[in-house]
């Protein structure tokens, strides 16, 4: 009978312990998404979750994203908009003072400290580094209750109904979706395009062995990843954040991709994990490269017919050197702090 006692009085205490972690994990996962939500509207889950950044900078550009969403669709979307600490209290004002003040959203805050060892600072365009382009590789733990979500750059204009966009089909095992880089629309200037990286080589060291033991040829296309439709419960399940962590890691370590090639540290890592992992998003939903050149311009028709503009590349919309800068500008929501101004030459 002692003995029998003894063995119940073990199995109590480890149904005692095993409850007690359960708790905590249920405690510790609901304090990360309420630091995360930082407040906003309710979130239905039936909503289209739609992720775009708000760096100090750039409030401007990104609202005009949310904005050109906003107007072109029925359906309901909710709006992630990250930021870090010091921004997002200025984010909110602008809604708020502005005919966006009806739109749903939700304020995030990111946390650089997640980057500690995984950047060089050693980039010739310092803007690459900034903590918000790797809000992309953490996106199952900014974004709750939601298995599907779209991830756009703040240079982005959306002229279709994203609800398109976010039907994209993922195929079986597929964590994204993307455009590629190798079916470029014609520009009336052709010769404005050069020098334009659209293979693994223009992002890649295929001199070090790390990369070279991948067996990727170098001459393969890359894709886009300023547009993005995850599947958060497959990135879970391959556990993609940690991937592109260790990548980040071993650049720094073995200077794998560098911050001078092609889109600097930000984009390697997706290129790696995501290579031939990936499903296919319509050209229609990513004409790419506005921003690539200011003597690159593309014809009236064939960007009024487009789903989505994206000003990647030096020249944006809301600064001098631009183009098309008329398409971006009809949904800039104007800043009630006035801080936020657009520039129309190089004054």
């Amino acid at each position: 009978m002692a003995l029998l006692r003894k063995i119940n009085q073990v199995l109590l205490f480890l149904l005692v312990v095993t409850l007690c972690a359960i708790l905590y994990k249920k405690v510790r996962r609901g304090s990360m998404v309420k630091n995360a939500a930082g407040g906003g509207a309710e979130t239905p889950a039936a909503a289209i979750p739609v992720v775009v950044c708000a760096a100090a900078g750039r409030v401007g550009a990104a609202l005009a994203t949310v904005h050109s969403v906003h107007s072109n669709t029925a359906a309901r979307v909710c709006f992630y908009l990250v930021g870090l600490r010091g921004t997002l209290p200025r984010v909110r004002k602008w809604i708020e003072h502005s005919k966006l003040r009806e739109i749903n959203f939700k304020m995030v805050e990111f946390n650089p400290a997640v980057l500690e060892g995984k950047i060089s600072p050693d980039s010739p365009r310092p803007e690459l580094l900034h903590p918000l382009n790797f809000v992309r590789f953490y996106l199952p733990l900014l974004v709750q209750h939601h298995e599907k979500v779209i991830y756009l750059d703040d240079d982005v204009i959306v002229q279709g109904d994203i609800q398109e966009l976010y039907d994209t089909t993922l195929a079986l095992g597929h964590a994204a979706a993307f455009s590629d880089d190798c079916s470029l629309p014609s520009a009336e200037d052709a010769g404005t395009l050069v020098g334009l990286q659209t293979t693994y080589l223009g992002y890649l060291d295929y001199r070090k062995k790390a990369i070279k033991d991948l067996g990727i040829s170098p001459s393969t296309c890359t894709f886009n990843p300023g547009v993005m439709v995850a599947n958060l419960t497959e990135w879970r399940r391959q556990r993609i954040t940690k991937q592109l962590e260790r990548w980040m890691q071993r650049n720094v370590e073995e200077n794998l991709y560098g911050s001078s090639l092609g889109g600097g540290v930000a984009t390697a890592p997706m290129l790696i994990v995501f290579h031939d992992k990936y499903s296919a998003i319509s050209p229609r939903w990513h004409v790419k490269h506005l921003g690539w050149n200011p003597d690159a311009r593309y014809s009236e028709h064939f960007l009024q017919e487009a789903k989505l503009l994206h000003w990647n590349g030096r020249h944006k919309p809301w600064d001098f050197p631009g183009v098309h800068t008329e398409l971006w500008e009809s949904w800039f929501v104007p800043d009630p702090a006035g801080i936020f101004k657009l520039r129309h030459d190089n004054s």
